[in-house]
């Protein structure tokens, strides 16, 4: 599976080659936008005017030279990327705009597409058929937004053919959020899935959903039952079910489900049960999809079923197939203070062998469980062997981590013996760390910090900057595609700020500004509301004074617009250095037999489009 042309030695180039591009325009990216009229930073660093930036931007879409043009361009000296060697401007926008492309990762020909990759997963001596549940089949467009749901689908499938290559059944989720991901690779592929995630609120949220799980589910089992029923010997005048939408049926069924669930109630167990030989397995995957629809939803409108009479809860075909945490009863609970220390550790302990326990099979609509939802801070140190009680061969996955958390994510699985491969989708670059920081203050020197990686990079001391890390978020195929950057509230803001330092001395007061630009009608309403917010003294100020502001930069807005412009256009530049280095952390590491950039989702959907894989080499044993 490795390639020549992504060795070690080729990554490393393509790093050098980036990095020679921003060492010239990364200042403009790390140009903050509140300083843009106080610092006069369009005359700082352009030498030509905001119009010509904005035409050669909207006409551009040939801008894509290959890297060599660059890389063989002569004397280091002569290569200005559009700036001017002696003033630091810009003076050739096409060529810059040329040279953004070739050092972005698509320009650099260093991804491969997804596709690719699972076309190369299931060609391996040690990979298996991709297997689903086709009992547990649910589509994922039915409670997730569409961003989501593309996400999780795309993803999902890398995951589970990884897991087939590894032959392992197990995969931890760090940052898994609500769940989403855990729970479509649990029920779509039948593995077995724990979520870590450091916010308890998303934790019990997935709780909330397996509680709302075990009261409806046999709800949900006798209406389907009663559905199929239906459907062999429909009613006279009533319309038959297959001729019913799907959404529509489980509007239906989510209308239906309470009244049904207290007749299904008032019904002794020991009636006798319909021959079932001739159901399909499209009817028990409707009854899956209503169920699983209704959970993940979180419809807190469905009312709660008694469960005052234990007779009223009998063993569910369904509910056997999930982990046991979702089935047993929850004991009383007390305030922690009346506790005694003791039993404070009893019930931790507990609680993570319930969660740790693995699935139980059964013969009713499959043996897919739910996912264990699991609270904890992890790091590259965290034993998860003390989180996750029976911890076996793995793969670990990381869907849009934030921050330090992707790199982390890297570093466990490089770390731990059991973690056979790795799925990383990082996101929010401007809350990493970085090493090289010259002021210290995002990462500490007691603290492993998230920038950069790999060994290559740190030898070099290479620092990116809090605002080039902001500009590396911004999503330059949306951009321009039309939807664009909300440019007035940015304008505003820096106008404000022209003001405090005319009247007020004040330079820092950025950072307490916050969100006064959604609640504001006009640019007077936006000053006035900013100066209370900040608690400055309004006698300094009238209305006409502020508008005078607005009225002499408005026509200045246009550099705003156009300087923002390439800092989109800088942007995937800095998000492929940042991930370039991760991939060569990857690609430094003896045990891991292969390593690549994969283009996951559609960047139009979703942004931070790219994944990081890694698989170590079979039979690899780290030393402790």
């Amino acid at each position: 599976m490795a390639s020549s042309m992504n060795s070690l030695e080729a990554i490393q180039k393509k790093i050098d080659a980036v990095k020679l591009f921003l060492s010239v325009s990364l200042s403009i990216a790390n140009a903050h936008t509140v300083d843009f009229y106080t610092c006069d930073v369009w005359d700082q660093f352009m030498a030509v005017p905001p119009v010509e930036v904005l035409t050669e931007i909207t006409l551009n879409g040939d801008h894509k030279r290959a890297p060599e043009h660059y890389l063989n361009h002569g004397n280091a000296k002569k290569i200005t990327f559009g700036f001017c060697d002696d003033s630091k401007r810009l003076v050739d926008v096409a060529e810059l705009l040329e040279a953004a492309y070739a050092h972005s990762l698509p320009g650099l020909g260093v991804c491969v597409g997804r596709t690719e990759l699972l076309q190369s997963l299931r060609h391996t001596d040690n990979a298996q058929p991709l297997e689903e549940v086709p009992a547990a089949v649910v589509e994922s467009d039915e409670f997730m937004n569409s961003k989501k749901s593309h996400e999780v689908q795309a993803m999902s499938e890398v995951v589970a053919s990884l897991a087939q290559r590894c032959r392992v059944k197990q995969v931890i989720d760090v940052g898994s959020g609500k769940g989403y991901l855990c729970s479509f690779l649990s029920l779509r592929y039948g593995l077995q899935v724990y979520g870590i995630d450091s916010s308890s609120s998303n934790t019990h949220g997935a709780q909330e959903r397996n509680r709302k799980l075990k009261k409806y589910s046999r709800a949900y089992q006798r209406h389907s039952k009663a559905n199929r029923t239906l459907t062999v010997m429909p009613p006279s005048g009533q319309e038959d079910l297959e001729d019913i939408a799907p959404g529509e049926r489980e509007r239906e069924d989510m209308v239906k489900m309470s009244g049904d669930a207290e007749k299904e109630e008032g019904r002794r167990d020991g009636e006798a049960q319909t021959n079932t030989t001739g159901l399909t397995d499209r009817n028990e995957e409707d009854a899956m999809t209503s169920l699983t629809s209704a959970i993940l939803l979180e419809d807190n409108s469905l009312p709660e079923l008694d469960q005052s009479d234990p007779a009223s809860a009998p063993e569910d075909p369904f509910l056997s197939a999930l982990c046991v945490g979702m089935v047993e009863p929850t004991s009383p609970r007390g305030p922690p203070s009346e506790l005694s220390l003791e039993e404070r550790e009893r019930r931790k302990r507990e609680n993570l062998e319930r969660k740790a326990r693995s699935w139980v099979n059964s013969g009713g609509m499959g043996s897919g469980m739910l996912y264990s939802p699991l609270t904890s801070y992890v790091t590259a140190e965290t034993e998860l062997k003390e989180i996750i009680g029976e911890l076996e061969d793995a793969v670990m996955v990381g869907l849009h981590t934030c921050g330090d958390l992707a790199p982390s994510t890297l570093r466990m699985f490089v770390a731990k013996r059991e973690l056979l491969s790795v799925c990383s989708v990082g996101c929010c670059y401007h809350l990493l760390s970085e090493e090289f920081d010259p002021t210290r203050q995002e990462c500490p020197s007691s603290s492993v910090c998230g920038f950069p990686l790999s060994g290559y990079v740190r030898e070099q001391s290479w620092f990116c900057g809090r605002n080039a890390r902001m500009s590396a978020c911004l999503a330059l195929e949306r951009v321009a595609k039309g939807q664009g950057i909300q440019m007035e509230s940015l304008f505003y803001r820096a106008v404000l700020h022209v003001i405090l330092k005319d009247h007020y001395s004040s330079f820092k007061s950025e950072k307490r500004v916050g969100n006064v630009y959604s609640k504001a009608t006009s640019f007077v309403d936006y000053v006035w509301r900013a100066l209370r917010r900040l608690e400055l003294d309004e006698s300094k100020l009238s209305d006409g004074v502020i508008q005078g502001y607005h009225d002499t930069y408005r026509p200045r807005m246009v550099e705003m617009e156009a300087f923002n412009m390439l800092k989109v256009t800088l942007a995937p530049c800095i998000e492929g250095l940042i991930l370039l280095d991760r991939l060569c952390f990857l690609k430094e590491q003896e045990d891991v037999a292969f390593s690549t950039l994969v283009q996951l989702f559609d960047p139009l959907l979703s942004p931070r489009c790219y994944g990081v894989v890694g698989v170590k080499a079979p039979g690899t044993e780290l030393s402790e």
